[in-house]
């Protein structure tokens, strides 16, 4: 630590998010699988049973369904549940809940009751976890109005997203990768939020826009490194928010670069980057000088093989490939 910075672990940042919630806001507690114990799956809550206790730090059988309905429930009388999913794969037992409930409750109830509720956890491939392990959600649930849809990158946009996601009144699907819970970043000691609905610009560029989300903003990155090998100044966008879509954002650096690749770690037939893609061609149709290219998991379900998962997942010259296509170089 020095001058007011810290180097933590994506993990780290998310704990901090939640210990400085829960010391702002006592309505706020956790709920989930081995949350408590055990310090959660992948260790985001370590230590927070020891400093809140177990009416804050709730562990819960293996009852997605269970403790999601509960914590809607409280959330309507004014408390601020946090719902760890151990994988949002698992969140598809409690899928009712989530979408007959969460998102809808506001409009049922006449504007009666809101539900202030973020439902985190890892989203997306893991290290050899397979088919069942390893589904991206966001486009399964960024169809359904209600939700707000964070996906960070890096431990910056991850605990100011927090933050910003427990101090909503409305539900919040809040998107980890379990890949990146070791990458290490500085970030500030003291408080600070990152506004949801707002795109971050990674890297500017005149050549071409690259946009993406999550893991693969890193893996985007190394594109970019590659790309400037060859004179190519790409331009990298970090969604942050998928839902409310920053598309001012988006379409100021497409009509700027008049190309654009879209990268997302989940399918790509009725992904993230379709909706993206035809927001694109609403707003900035005339600027664009080519197609729009998509990268994305190939249609089929996530192999266990190592080999055979890193074929299926986008990597990098999977997306210079779409980049080089993009502007006329293959």
């Amino acid at each position: 630590m020095s001058n007011g910075k810290q180097v933590v672990e994506l993990r780290e940042a998310l704990r901090q998010a939640i210990d400085e919630e829960m010391e702002r806001n006592p309505n706020v507690f956790v709920m989930g699988e081995e949350v408590g114990e055990y310090n959660g799956a992948y260790k985001v809550t370590k230590g927070l049973l020891d400093k809140w206790g177990p009416k804050r730090i709730v562990d819960t059988p293996i009852s997605e369904l269970g403790f999601a309905g509960l914590c809607i429930g409280a959330a309507m009388t004014g408390l601020r549940p946090i719902v760890e999913f151990m994988s949002f794969n698992f969140s598809f037992v409690a899928a009712d809940q989530l979408i007959s409930n969460a998102i809808k409750m506001h409009y049922m109830s006449g504007n009666r009751f809101s539900v202030p509720i973020v439902f985190r956890g890892p989203n997306g491939a893991a290290a050899q976890v397979s088919s069942q392990h390893s589904h991206c959600v966001e486009a399964i649930y960024g169809n359904l109005p209600g939700w707000i849809i964070l996906a960070p990158s890096n431990s910056y946009d991850a605990k100011g997203l927090l933050k910003s996601a427990i101090r909503e009144n409305n539900p919040v699907l809040f998107l980890e990768s379990e890949l990146s819970y070791g990458d290490k970043m500085e970030i500030p000691m003291g408080e600070y939020l990152v506004p949801i609905g707002k795109a971050r610009i990674v890297q500017e560029g005149q050549d071409i826009t690259i946009i993406s989300h999550s893991r693969m903003v890193n893996v985007c990155k190394e594109v970019v490194k590659e790309l400037a090998k060859s004179g190519i100044k790409a331009e990298l966008i970090d969604l942050r928010t998928i839902k409310p879509l920053d598309i001012a954002t988006i379409a100021a650096s497409v009509k700027k670069t008049n190309h654009a690749v879209l990268v997302e770690e989940g399918h790509i037939f009725a992904g993230i980057a379709a909706e993206v893609a035809f927001q694109i061609m609403e707003s900035c149709f005339d600027y664009l000088d080519a197609p729009i290219e998509r990268v994305g998991q190939r249609e089929t379900p996530m192999p266990y093989s190592r080999v055979l998962e890193q074929e299926t997942l986008p990597n990098v010259n999977r997306i210079l490939k779409a980049v080089y296509k993009s502007l006329h170089q293959v």
